[in-house]
């Protein structure tokens, strides 16, 4: 790990941390470190919570990226904020924030039994879509419904790895996303993974937060398909749990 590294990616499992505040925004917004909360990207929502300091309590209604990437948590409502350098607890709110890695890895899913470009998406507590290039609608829903369904089922580690920006590149076939390219120009990509081995089943390019094993997604269902477009569809799944 190196100081660089975000809490949110390298111990996604952690709901508070012990902190401190190293900025605050002109709009108002308050930039703390380690950086627990992930902010808002690639379809997934920023996360929210709250703050303990000794001057009170700040709750956090979003998480947006700043101008240098540093996570920013915006308050939900106008009380005093702690002062940069001050000590801080930062808390997560934590059912939404794993509501949003069992939809995300689902989403992952999804792409495998739809194996076809992604033209966008979107998550939410509880729900996702993805976008197809997709000219024709699946004729039997329910049969992608269960074949993601026994995906999940086989519990398969979710891990990542990182590649060189000249490595993707090379291996364009990695990215699924038509309208959204992986981030570049850091000199790494991060590569998420479910499956090992022989039983790896995706690798893609993504900065979100996931679970660690998909049988903690739990049952998914799938939708009504819509058409977006001339050859767009839009699939969306839900958490039955």
């Amino acid at each position: 790990m190196t100081t660089a590294d975000p809490l949110y990616r390298t111990q996604p499992y952690a709901r508070s941390a012990a902190g401190r505040i190293v900025g605050l925004t002109p709009e108002g917004g308050l930039v703390a470190e380690p950086a627990l909360f992930y902010p808002q990207g690639g379809g997934q929502p920023g996360d929210s919570g709250w703050i303990d300091w000794a001057g009170g309590r700040v709750p956090v209604a979003a998480t947006l990226k700043g101008a240098d990437g540093a996570p920013v948590l915006v308050p939900a409502s106008p009380v005093p904020l702690p002062p940069v350098g001050a000590e801080v607890t930062l808390h997560l709110d934590w059912d939404r924030r794993h509501s949003h890695m069992r939809v995300h890895t689902a989403l992952h899913l999804l792409s495998v039994v739809i194996p076809l470009p992604v033209t966008g998406g979107q998550i939410a507590a509880g729900k996702g879509r993805l976008d197809f290039d997709m000219p024709e609608s699946p004729a039997d829903v329910a049969a992608l419904e269960t074949a993601l369904n026994t995906l999940i089922a086989r519990d398969l580690p979710v891990t990542d790895d990182w590649i060189t920006d000249a490595e993707l590149a090379a291996n364009p076939g990695l990215v699924k996303t038509m309208s959204v390219q992986p981030p570049t120009g850091q000199g790494r990509v991060r590569l998420v993974r479910i499956g090992l081995g022989p039983d790896q089943i995706d690798l893609q390019p993504c900065g979100g937060t996931h679970v660690a094993r998909t049988a903690e997604i739990g049952r998914v269902a799938i939708g009504k398909i819509e058409k977006k477009g001339r050859i767009n569809r839009r699939v969306t799944l839900t958490l039955e749990d």
